[in-house]
């Protein structure tokens, strides 16, 4: 199918920077033409950004879709912790979602959220990922980081490492398919893929523990055999600089911290967050909320620019298949 995407952008806590990156990013012509955008946020919140950044909404080619979490006199109060703002949050993700799912947009984007501003609220949250996840009802999700330089999917993220180190067999293999798809997805041939092991060298043969012997090395047979281009388990403190030298296109880390650390301090300002295993395409910044320069026009765009494109290029990539 050959039409421009259209993609929802959600503009994340209020209190953050996530609107006025959003701002500055659509006011760049060469990313505004590139799709069809339409930016989920309440009025007051993008007038309090456009104050601080000096970007007219009115001006950008946007489509502008409220909640109306937020009263349009609200006076936003940058860097405070509030549980309207995670409320607000939250709002404009479930509408994106609900965007997508009825084919109105093509892929969302979202710009930071705090995850206490929306507890305060009395819900239970855990992070972006899970929250679409329960919105999409898919029974399962995962993180990918993305770069230029290398990609990242977790097996597990937002839980204890204690949690974390009890591996299981399906789900890392599930993994390996779900990194292997989106990967096709944006580069439109097969990746290359490594899986990190979980001991330090891989366990040694054993010496170190035996996770890696008994479930991750299986794990990776049972992928192969499905015919994906993967090796492992290798030692985690090596195999991303493999990667980084043209090796591997896609590293498969066990938890959180093992594939966050090395994909921030390859890329910290190019890094995008994706969402696996949902029946619509998600990409994220992978910076916070900031609140310590909210509200004063120091926030970069540059990351929100990178997953944008990358929304763009997966959307397409779609598109192409349909």
């Amino acid at each position: 199918m050959n039409r421009t995407p259209r993609i929802a952008i959600s503009i994340g806590d209020p209190a953050g920077v996530g609107a006025e990156i959003a701002l500055k990013a659509l006011s760049d012509p060469a990313l505004a033409q590139l799709a069809h955008w339409i930016l989920i946020a309440d009025a007051s919140a993008l007038a309090a950004a456009a104050r601080t950044c000096g970007v007219d909404p009115a001006l950008l080619p946007v489509k502008l879709v409220e909640t109306g979490a937020l009263s349009p006199d609200h006076a936003v109060a940058f860097g405070q912790l509030r549980a309207e703002y995670g409320l607000a949050a939250i709002s404009y993700v479930r509408r994106a979602v609900e965007l997508c799912l009825a084919n109105e947009a093509d892929a969302m984007v979202t710009a930071p959220l705090n995850k206490e501003a929306v507890t305060l609220s009395g819900r239970v949250f855990s992070g972006h990922t899970e929250y679409i996840a329960e919105l999409t009802h898919a029974a399962e999700s995962r993180m990918l980081l993305v770069s230029d330089k290398l990609a990242t999917v977790h097996v597990t993220t937002h839980i204890p490492l204690e949690k974390a180190c009890q591996l299981n067999r399906q789900r890392i293999v599930r993994t390996i398919q779900l990194g292997e798809q989106a990967m096709r997805l944006m580069r439109q041939q097969p990746p290359r893929i490594a899986v990190c092991g979980l001991n330090p060298h891989a366990g040694e043969h054993g010496l170190f523990g035996t996770q890696d012997e008994n479930v991750i090395a299986p794990a990776v047979a049972e992928a192969r055999a499905l015919g994906i281009h993967c090796s492992g388990p290798h030692p985690p403190d090596t195999i991303f600089v493999r990667g980084l030298r043209g090796e591997f296109d896609l590293i498969v880390a066990m938890y959180h911290d093992q594939g966050h650390i090395p994909m921030k301090l390859l890329d910290f300002d190019g890094t995008v967050n994706v969402s696996l295993g949902m029946p619509i395409i998600r990409t994220s910044v992978d910076h916070g909320t900031a609140f310590d320069i909210a509200g004063r026009n120091l926030a970069s765009p540059v990351n929100m620019k990178a997953a944008m494109q990358l929304a763009v290029r997966m959307a397409q990539g779609k598109l192409a298949g349909e």
